[in-house]
């Protein structure tokens, strides 16, 4: 019942958490590791092995994986990254048939994640508040700028006056114009949330992204707040959901309005703090897919579980084989 973490990168905790929870129920099996550059990276050289891979855009990249996981008896797959998903979603098929679980949500769900555009219309088609879209040629200020398919806070800016938009704004069509939603009006919350087999949602932790460093969270804290309810009754049943969703939003601070921002169909940078809450998302995976469970709903994880993230090392030894 071995389990392969892809694109495993700098990962450690999480391959960490399987690792621990592996363990539990099948002493011996193996939580594995791929990367471009697997020497390098840090969470494979925690993994208990790991595997060179091509990238994820080369033709043989998914019969490399496939014939990885026949030799290494992995049973599971987890990606991790989100420009693998949709190559994976629409080979999923092919792991089903050899017996291997490949975590990953329907292509058509991923494609709307993928899209800042198509997520918009996912929340609008729920009553949920997405930032309000603003015509780059009249434009009102401050106006925040994003691309549609963007991942990691990358071309991100906040546009203040006229004299800030520049013209390589306005004729770049990956950029979308919308309100800015100030860090002094709202909090910024990342949403970890379980989805079974079934999409329907068996978990939702909130933690507020106190700081945030390279797009992912540095300085975090879990919260049983209105987003908790306001998610369970919004976004109960997803079709195509499968495993964890992080998800984005923002809290207004006088009103505790709630504006959506994006939903990634994979685990977060900052999970950790959830799983150390209680959140198990690593055991239900392998209780749901190995041993054929139902996942119960829950709500029991520890509430304000502060995360203060520092820079580590994993040291690896010349003669370490």
């Amino acid at each position: 019942m071995n389990i392969l973490i892809t694109s495993a990168g700098q990962r450690v905790s999480l391959v960490k958490a399987f690792k621990q929870e592996l363990s539990k129920v099948y002493p011996g099996s193996k939580v594995l590791t791929t990367d471009m550059s697997p020497e390098m990276s840090a969470a494979c050289n925690v993994s208990d092995g790991y595997i060179r891979v091509r990238r994820v855009t080369d033709p043989g990249y998914i019969d490399e994986l496939l014939s990885i996981c026949q030799q290494h008896q992995v049973k599971m797959v987890v990606p991790t990254i989100d420009t693998e998903l949709m190559v994976l979603a629409q080979h999923r098929d092919q792991f089903t048939a050899e017996g291997i679980h490949l975590i990953i949500s329907s292509p058509d769900f991923i494609d709307q994640c993928r899209d800042k555009r198509k997520i918009n219309t996912f929340f609008e088609a729920r009553e949920i508040r997405v930032p309000a879209a603003i015509d780059k040629y009249q434009p009102s200020f401050p106006l925040f700028i994003k691309p549609y398919n963007g991942s990691l806070s990358a071309d991100t800016y906040v546009v203040h006056s006229q004299a800030d938009l520049r013209e390589e704004f306005l004729t770049n069509e990956r950029l979308l114009f919308m309100e800015y939603l100030s860090k002094q009006d709202h909090d910024e919350y990342t949403v970890d949330m379980y989805y079974d087999k079934a999409g329907d949602v068996k978990c939702i932790v909130p933690r507020k992204r106190i700081l945030v460093r390279a797009g992912e969270i540095n300085k975090g804290i879990t919260s049983k707040n209105g987003i908790l309810k306001y998610l369970r009754h919004k976004l109960a049943h997803i079709d195509g959901a499968v495993g964890c969703l992080t998800a984005q939003f923002f809290l207004n601070k006088q009103t505790e309005e709630i504006t959506a921002i994006e939903i990634n169909a994979r685990f977060g940078g900052g999970y950790p703090l959830s799983y150390h809450a209680g959140a198990n998302y690593p055991l239900w995976l392998i209780e749901e897919y190995f041993q054929n469970r139902q996942i119960e709903y829950t709500e029991d994880w520890e509430d304000q579980l502060l995360m203060l993230r520092y820079d580590d090392e994993v040291l690896v030894h010349a003669n370490r084989n």
